[in-house]
């Protein structure tokens, strides 16, 4: 793993302590981390994944719009936060790997440094209890 920056470690120890969901992308898009709020919706622990490509987070969850349409990786709220870098919101569905079908609102903002560094994103979820999907 390379050295990462002071910036990005706080922002995964800073998930680590939260109630909330969150998803933790460095500025390539490797997921560094989830934490332990995530692993229900997931369907899986961190420790069970590790860190993965955006193709590989991209995919691995099964995403689709309302409609149930397969959403690529350019389409996905997070993806799209680091690519512009600037914050983004969505609701979406995915698959966790538990088998569950979930419907989550989520909200990303991109993690810059000092010097205005760019360093990753941070992407917080939450699970929309709604009727199932179409």
């Amino acid at each position: 793993m390379a050295q990462l920056e002071i910036e990005t470690i706080l922002a995964r120890q800073l998930a680590s302590y939260l109630t909330m969901p969150v998803f933790v992308v460095d500025a390539d898009g490797t997921l560094l981390y989830f934490n332990e709020s995530a692993e229900p919706i997931l369907g899986l622990r961190f420790d069970e994944t590790g860190e993965m490509s955006p193709q590989e987070w991209g995919s691995i969850f099964i995403p689709t719009d309302e409609a149930g349409a397969p959403l690529p990786l350019e389409e996905l709220p997070l993806y799209q936060c680091m690519v512009g870098r600037r914050p983004t919101h969505r609701v979406i569905w995915i698959t966790g790997l538990d088998g569950g079908h979930r419907n989550i609102t989520v909200t990303c903002i991109p993690l810059n440094g000092q010097r205005d560094r760019f360093l990753g994103a941070i992407a917080f979820f939450v699970e929309v209890l709604s009727e199932a999907r179409p």
